[in-house]
């Protein structure tokens, strides 16, 4: 770098931390025309071209179907895929025309990426296939003796078709390229039920594929900071990784482009839920000079908020109100659901103006969430009641007896499952969300989810195949056939940070790990073992991680001596 700045030949802007990694296809899935030695693209070979001749996949097309491969890296990956081209010949005058005999040792393919085999066999604009965000269905050339690269996007199988009429392509291999943050795992947790330790995994998985050089809602379709969806990703984030300057920059990112009379993206709520990350992350990471940053902008939305409650409590929202897609449009919901988030926004923003040094607004934001205790709104939606309970003005239990165990895990919503869950270990029933949490997400797996999705309903399940196969006749396309509001069909997003909130519930209500104090610095620990025969993990703080271990003879625990435990 000094280098660099020294002859002024390249002045850095940006740099976002993200480093590569190569990854094999794990399956041929489908080969079409003529394809040779297919299998050779599973086999262990140098990420390296030479002049010499060696063992290739050749794709070749005579005039008849053209030849294509369909492969799969074995999980969801977010970055690119790159081509190692040993030969790519044409033969001059034949074909479609658009070559000469210039340029003969070039051709051209279409290059399909999926999160599904369906979607990586679908062209766009069938079963709602976009290339919305990312370029996932797009014509490419390669060349002899070369190394070409695509776009980023998220996603596992793809599909390559050799284009033109009268040409052969070899490929001395393919990979993945994994891009992502090469950050430590600090956070775990494993127990006597392989399927929770799965379940834990996959939504950490889930939000670190996020963690791209600002944290986005999705790795193919919403490449974008939508910061109420970052809520769940926060607490994945501090439950496994500590502080990661990913979610600073995009709190950072948000507020600077709201101006404080609006709401952030648009949504109301999103901007409550602004105030709600900032909550947690402090409460993690105790960074009192980030959160002194704030204080202008947060201090005119708090007090913006607490002119949204009126006299009797109740909030006081104009205009279209949102909590997540499967609730849009039940008016009695998202009332309930907005009057639980005020609540909880306004008794965080009391805590966190207090230490930023506003007594007045901290009085103010607490007389005003209290005052909301008044009035509960009646509700029997999961997301609504899962707020008020989780805010205290529904009792828990009540919620969990007359709405969260009704119909076991149907009606949950992947972005509100860590509220759904949480309002369960609330009123005691930790068995019932771990019950909840292997119906829900263990039915993802079944169905192949190597990563949590924008939204699943228990209700697609029958008859669905899964999406690591191609669909037989006579089955269900759980991707293609199924979604709603803006994901329908293959719009769909597999891979959706909201996702992932088993992996915070896991720790804060099974481990019982809860931070009281900023900065870890006082930490209670009351596991829950749920039925388990034991539990046991380990969560970041400032200061080194906890390790807890608990089974049906009592509690270990291993803390760094700067936090005090409270047991």
């Amino acid at each position: 770098m000094k280098l660099l700045d020294k002859n002024k030949l390249i002045r850095p802007c940006e740099s976002d931390g993200r480093a590569r990694e190569f990854i094999r296809p794990t399956r041929i899935m489908l080969t079409k025309g003529d394809v040779t030695n297919a299998e050779h693209l599973l086999a262990d070979t140098p990420n390296q071209v030479a002049v010499a001749a060696e063992e290739c996949t050749t794709l070749r097309n005579s005039g008849g179907e053209h030849a294509a491969l369909l492969f799969d890296l074995g999980c969801e990956i977010h970055g690119c895929v790159r081509f190692v081209t040993q030969n790519a010949t044409r033969t001059p005058g034949k074909g479609s025309g658009e070559h000469t005999s210039a340029d003969t040792k070039e051709v051209r393919v279409r290059v399909r990426f999926g999160e599904s085999v369906s979607e990586a066999l679908t062209p766009v604009g069938v079963k709602g296939a976009t290339t919305d965000h990312a370029s996932r269905d797009f014509i490419t050339a390669l060349r002899w003796l070369s190394y070409e690269d695509t776009n980023e996007s998220g996603f596992r199988f793809v599909y390559v078709e050799l284009l033109d009429d009268h040409a052969e392509l070899q490929l001395k291999t393919v990979f993945g390229v994994l891009i992502y943050r090469d950050i430590e795992y600090i956070g775990s947790f494993e127990s006597s039920d392989p399927l929770l330790d799965k379940i834990y995994d996959t939504s950490a998985y889930t939000a670190h594929l996020n963690m791209q050089g600002y944290l986005w809602d999705g790795i193919k379709r919403d490449r974008l900071v939508w910061i109420g969806d970052m809520h769940p990703e926060v607490m994945t984030i501090c439950t496994v990784f500590g502080a990661n300057e990913v979610v600073p920059r995009s709190l950072d990112y948000v507020r600077d482009h709201t101006p404080v009379t609006g709401w952030m993206n648009g949504i109301s709520s999103y901007s409550l839920w602004w105030v709600m990350c900032h909550y947690d992350y402090y409460l993690q990471n105790g960074d009192k000079a980030y959160l002194c940053e704030q204080k202008e902008y947060m201090s005119a939305l708090l007090t913006r908020l607490c002119g949204l409650v009126d006299d009797e409590g109740r909030e006081r929202f104009e205009g279209g109100k949102f909590l997540d897609w499967p609730s849009k449009g039940d008016d009695e919901a998202v009332n309930a659901g907005y009057q639980g988030l005020l609540c909880m926004t306004l008794k965080a923003g009391s805590m966190l103006a207090a230490h930023f040094g506003d007594e007045k607004l901290a009085k103010l934001c607490a007389d005003k969430s209290a005052l909301m205790h008044n009035y509960c709104p009646p509700t029997v939606s999961k997301q609504g009641a899962s707020l008020l309970a989780l805010s205290g003005i529904l009792d828990a239990k009540r919620a969990d007896d007359e709405v969260m165990s009704v119909d076991g895990a149907r009606r949950f919503s992947t972005f509100y499952s860590y509220y759904m869950l949480t309002t369960k270990a609330l009123a005691g029933n930790y068995t019932g969300a771990l019950d909840a949490m292997r119906e829900y997400y263990g039915a993802m797996l079944d169905l192949g989810a190597t990563t949590f999705w924008e939204d699943f309903n228990l209700d697609w399940v029958p008859g669905s195949a899964g999406i690591d196969e191609i669909v037989p006749e006579g089955k269900k396309d759980i991707h293609g056939d199924f979604g709603a509001h803006c994901y329908i069909g293959l719009r769909h997003s597999l891979c959706h940070g909201w996702s992932s909130g088993p992996t915070a519930f896991l720790a804060r209500h099974i481990l019982g790990i809860k931070v009281l104090e900023p900065g870890c610095k006082k930490v209670e620990i009351k596991p829950n073992l749920a039925g388990l025969t034991y539990a046991k993990g380990s969560y970041p703080t400032p200061y080194g991680p906890i390790s807890v271990y608990v089974d049906e003879k009592g509690v270990k625990i291993d803390a760094p001596a700067e936090v005090e435990i409270i047991r």
